[in-house]
């Protein structure tokens, strides 16, 4: 069982003979579902299930080969207001550059393709010394679906979210 649209085509895809289920509520919820036996197994993001502290609940991670996560998918986002100073160096200390980084181009991925929830598009950034990005869109049935990764400099990242719509206007 999954919620998640873009979870269901890539099973879909790499899985056919899979009896996919929607599956809604709240991570409770869902436990809940699953233990009472209402389904064999249950997908959900490891970030969310890490949070709430059901990381012991993990049975398997799917790894991008399987999976591709949707774009930012366990980046944690803080919006502070711009000429709040005081606010913006106390939060400085918590900016990752890397993750920020790689969520710039997952980011620009997304809106280059004008992405939303109801796309499935998927998106992981990885920054070593180089950047790399897996990005996956898939028809809305997961008969169709397309990957492809680059790789090239971290100063790329900028540069695609440039590409967004939005950020043409």
């Amino acid at each position: 069982g999954t919620s998640s649209l873009r979870r269901q085509v890539q099973l879909r895809h790499r899985f056919p003979a899979l009896n996919l289920v929607p599956l809604r509520g709240n991570v409770d919820t869902r436990l809940r579902k699953l233990a009472a036996g209402e389904f064999d197994a249950i997908v959900l993001a490891v970030a969310g299930v890490k949070r709430l502290g059901y990381a012991a609940r993990i049975t398997e991670v799917l790894g991008d080969s399987v999976m591709v996560p949707a774009v930012g998918q366990g980046a944690l986002g803080i919006v502070c207001r711009e000429r709040d100073d005081a606010t913006r160096r106390l939060l400085h200390v918590l900016d990752h550059a890397p993750t920020r980084t790689a969520v710039m181009a997952e980011r620009g991925f997304l809106g280059t393709l004008g992405g939303s929830c109801q796309v499935p598009i998927a998106g992981r950034a990885q920054l070593s010394e180089e950047l790399t990005i897996k990005g996956l869109i898939a028809s809305l049935d997961g008969t169709r679906v397309i990957e492809h990764e680059l790789t090239g400099s971290p100063e790329r990242a900028a540069e695609w979210l440039s590409l967004t719509p939005a950020r043409r206007r």
